[in-house]
């Protein structure tokens, strides 16, 4: 399975773009294979992640903002504050990311 990491590129919001730094940063400083999906260009894309993201953690009003990540179709979750990506398992699969 891949590690796939749901972006906008060209999102307004520093706080929206800093954390999706952090979170490309991290996983390619420990050499972790992964796809970024840009959200803004593939409304197929889009619509995937809104579809396959938990009722239980979408937020209360709008859509969920990125970044958001997936271990192949396995909801890992989004980067909310600082990085604590630091939490996988040797099966390479991302266990908690909060």
């Amino acid at each position: 399975m891949v590690i796939r990491v749901f972006i906008a590129s060209s999102s307004g919001f520093v706080a929206i773009k800093k954390k999706q730094q952090d979170v490309v940063r991290f996983l390619e400083a420990n050499k972790i294979e992964f796809e970024e999906v840009d959200i803004t260009m593939s409304e197929e894309q889009r619509q995937w992640m809104y579809k396959n993201i938990p009722p239980e953690k979408k937020p209360a009003q709008g859509n969920p903002l990125p970044p958001q990540i997936f271990n192949g179709d396995r909801y890992c979750g989004a980067l909310r504050t600082s990085i604590l990506l630091s939490e996988f398992e040797y099966s390479g699969y991302l266990i908690e990311v909060e």
